[in-house]
């Protein structure tokens, strides 16, 4: 399974960004997904994940009400899309998907960042 993150940039806070990631390969492996995110001189934190048939999604509270994730199974994407930015959300972010196995995947990151 390949992962690859688009949709990061530059936005000023209060603004929006929708970041997708795309994956290929064997992508019927796939159970639950989701986004993480690393800020400098931080550990990486799980930000949402979602599960195959998009019934159950979780997020971390930092981001309730203001971030939300979506998977579309037919194009192999999940999305996450970021409304009311703040600088504090500054991240590299990581697609990752795990498998039914336990087999995890990683894509290459993403960075956003929030200016204030």
């Amino acid at each position: 399974v390949q992962l690859v993150e688009s949709g990061g940039g530059l936005v000023q806070a209060g603004g929006s960004l929708t970041l997708a990631c795309a994956a290929s390969g064997y992508t019927f492996s796939i159970n639950l997904m989701g986004w993480y995110r690393q800020a400098p001189g931080k550990q990486r934190e799980l930000v949402a994940t979602i599960t195959r048939d998009t019934t159950n999604t979780d997020y971390t509270d930092s981001v309730k009400g203001r971030f939300t994730i979506s998977r579309d199974n037919a194009k192999n994407t999940m999305y996450l899309r970021m409304n009311s930015l703040k600088p504090e959300d500054t991240a590299v972010y990581y697609c990752m998907a795990e498998g039914y196995y336990g087999d995890f995947y990683w894509g290459q990151g993403t960075q956003v960042t929030v200016s204030s």
